[in-house]
């Protein structure tokens, strides 16, 4: 075998606090990244992509994945001016594969794209992971952001365990839950209101899980024959977490989902975001059999853990020391690529926040040092696997 994983890691531009260099000095090849600054929905100029090429390339590094091109949430509910964000979205990956992209990311998800109740727990050890309890998330939903009918979407030992764990908590602790879960996506220093989530959701009132694959179905039948025309492969995230939540569908979330967004259109450009941590956030997704099965359609990996117990809880694991069975993955990932006879970019997803990182300010999941950890622990695994094999 002749093929490794080509490793990456996300940037989240010139204001990230991890530094090129950083990433760099850790061994990538390339970073992904996107233009955070551009208005969802709006047109990616081929200045903007070129600006942030030459950026990247002038510390040695390559930016041939894209993650992500947001959908807007027009074009998810087709309200407003979906059609009009569909054409932008055309005119953004024809110019993308002009300035080299070969992959880009999305995610179908409404309104939030990824949700923790805890994006700072502290571990015994002192370094910190994100953390999703199911108690605190039920308990944000009816008793803090108050959304209407919550109490309809959960069962009696559920709400009672929620109002148990509201009860217990100081008027600090609920505003810091509260905070917690009204952080802004990565990338983005903004936090979302009460009132703008409620608002979004309510758009979302008449739409229902197979309401929404057909808009997907559609979206796809409009932009993945320019991909394929322009060289450029999709490759949709899974739902993270991979549940319904805040009473949303979500429909990128198991083995099914994955089987349905393949089929709706015929493409070599059509195709999977394969994240270890967010599918594997479900007991019931056996992920060597998804990734054996949808091997050919993986365009992009993200590679992480997760621990969960059976309540539903679950928290950013080791990378080596999960659910996941991560050599089989890795092993499995290296029969995929020798088959289609290509390297596949993978960065490794989430980290643990720890050592000089605790004193720094960083995205949740994305400090350096934590991703480093992963990273070497990830590259170690596969070219032990790929030693073995000779």
């Amino acid at each position: 075998m002749k093929f490794r994983m080509t490793q990456t890691m996300r940037w989240y531009g010139p204001n990230d606090v991890v530094s090129l260099s950083d990433i760099r000095q850790a061994g990538c090849s390339g970073v992904v990244s996107a233009l955070h600054q551009i208005p969802v929905g709006e047109v990616w100029t081929r200045e903007a992509i070129q600006e942030r090429k030459q950026m990247i390339e002038a510390h040695g590094l390559e930016w041939k994945v894209v993650e992500s091109l947001p959908v807007h949430d027009d074009i998810k509910r087709q309200t407003g001016d979906y059609k009009r964000f569909i054409e932008n979205y055309k005119t953004s990956i024809v110019n993308l594969a002009a300035e080299g992209i070969k992959v880009i990311t999305y995610n179908f998800m409404p309104v939030l794209d990824w949700l923790r109740t805890h994006p700072n727990f502290t571990l015994p050890d002192g370094s910190r992971t994100l953390r999703f309890e199911k108690d605190a998330f039920v308990t944000f939903d009816v008793y803090l952001l108050k959304r209407p009918g919550a109490e309809s979407h959960y069962s009696q030992e559920e709400l009672v365990a929620a109002t148990t764990y509201f009860n217990k908590l100081s008027d600090d602790e609920r505003k810091k839950l509260f905070d917690d879960m009204m952080l802004g996506l990565p990338g983005s220093d903004e936090k979302f209101t009460p009132e703008l989530v409620l608002s979004e959701l309510a758009k979302y009132a008449h739409i229902d899980t197979q309401l929404l694959k057909k808009h997907l179905s559609d979206f796809l039948n409009e932009i993945i024959p320019i991909a394929e025309k322009h060289g450029i492969c999709f490759a949709i995230h899974p739902d993270d977490p991979p549940v319904s939540v805040l009473g949303l569908p979500r429909i990128v979330s198991t083995e099914q989902d994955l089987e349905d967004i393949i089929s709706f259109i015929d493409s070599p450009a059509n195709g999977l975001c394969f994240c270890s941590g967010s599918l594997g956030a479900r007991k019931d997704n056996e992920l060597l059999k998804m990734l054996q099965r949808f091997g050919n359609q993986v365009h992009f990996l993200h590679l992480r853990n997760t621990k969960m117990d059976e309540y539903g809880n679950f928290q950013e694991a080791e990378h080596l020391n999960g659910d996941a069975d991560m050599p089989a993955i890795v092993k499995e990932v290296l029969n995929i690529m020798d088959r289609r006879q290509l390297s596949l970019p993978m960065r490794p997803d989430h980290g643990f926040q720890m050592l000089d990182d605790l004193n720094k300010t960083t995205y949740p999941g994305y400090s350096a040092i934590g991703r480093l950890k992963a990273l070497a622990e990830l590259r170690g695994l596969e070219v032990g696997i790929l030693h073995s094999m000779k």
